[in-house]
């Protein structure tokens, strides 16, 4: 089973990590990878992982800038919609 958000988030995050370099690059494709895993694990990732993931996806957002800035704003937006389905909270 995939998870459809997740999946999404990964992608976007893999297609911003292309158009950089650096330090930046390096942690987009980070965050790429792990959705890319909980996208495809058995079971899904709880409240506080995917908060975490936000968290970084908010700040490296804001240390980018243009079509960049706003890939990883589109992918943290795919997190928060797969996020409002997990029960708890």
């Amino acid at each position: 089973m995939t998870r459809a958000e997740l999946e999404r988030a990964s992608n976007l995050l893999k297609e911003a990590a292309e158009a950089t370099d650096g330090d930046v690059q390096e942690r987009l494709y980070e965050q790429s990878d792990q959705l890319a895993k909980l996208a495809t694990r058995e079971q899904g990732p709880d409240h506080g992982r995917l908060a975490r993931h936000m968290t970084v996806l908010h700040d490296l957002a804001e240390d980018l800038d243009g079509d960049v800035a706003e890939t990883v704003r589109e992918a943290r937006s795919e997190v928060l919609e797969y996020r409002k389905g997990v029960p708890g909270v």
